[in-house]
């Protein structure tokens, strides 16, 4: 692999974990925004506000830390095995192993007699990466990472909810709704461009997507928090 490819490769990695964390971030705001704004429907106790913020934000900041550690550690079992299989295939087969990815080269656009020459160069290098590189999309040396999925999803979910959560409890109560909203306008419009940059797609579109499912999101739980405060439950 060149080093323009390893650089390319690293960058595109570092994109699809930016993009990752700023996902996670705009769900800790949605669901962190939908929750406090649905108890202060309710009630206007700041303990109340504070303490349900506080377990919205540790529970899904922990739920999602959970669900990628499990997702990626299910991807990072099947990239070993997939690499293992590939192993023993080039032990025990190595001419079978060069055909199989000369035929994945040519799936690639190129000649057979090309694919074929490349195949054979670069099986005499490393083979485990090259084979798993281009069969499988896998390198070897850059395995998935569960752990640090975990922590990013975690970090990032707790960035997002700490701002809906601050800016129920500090202002005074009767600015607390309008400037909630705000923040939490403002910080999903952001999110919104962010990911949609990093995705080179339109940010416009984006953005009001964003803005209008945590408005939504925010308007329904405020509703139901205020009839059943209305109710006495």
């Amino acid at each position: 692999m060149t080093e323009h490819e390893e650089s390319r490769g690293s960058l595109s990695g570092r994109l699809n974990w930016l993009r990752a964390g700023v996902l996670g971030a705009n769900d800790g705001v949605v669901s962190t925004a939908g929750l406090v704004v649905g108890v202060a429907g309710a009630t206007g106790s700041r303990s109340a506000l504070l303490t349900a913020g506080l377990a919205g934000l540790l529970s899904g900041s922990l739920s999602m830390a959970a669900g990628e550690y499990v997702s990626v550690s299910t991807q990072r079992d099947s990239e070993r095995a997939k690499l293992a299989m590939e192993e023993r295939e080039l032990a025990e087969s190595p001419q079978d192993a060069v055909a199989e990815l000369a035929r994945a080269y040519e799936g690639k656009g190129l000649s057979p007699g090309l694919a074929r020459q490349v195949a054979e160069e670069l099986s005499r290098g490393d083979a485990l990466t090259a084979h798993a590189e281009a069969e499988f999309g896998i390198d070897p040396d850059e395995l998935t990472n569960p752990w640090q999925a975990a922590g990013a999803s975690f970090l990032s979910f707790t960035v997002g909810a700490l701002l809906p959560l601050l800016a129920i409890v500090l202002p005074p109560a009767g600015a607390r709704l309008a400037v909630t909203v705000a923040a939490v306008v403002a910080a999903l419009a952001i999110c919104g461009w962010v990911s949609a940059r990093l995705g080179e797609a339109r940010p416009l579109p984006a953005v009001l997507r964003n803005v209008a499912g945590g408005s939504i999101a925010m308007a329904v739980t405020y509703v139901a928090g205020t009839l059943l405060g209305a109710a006495g439950v």
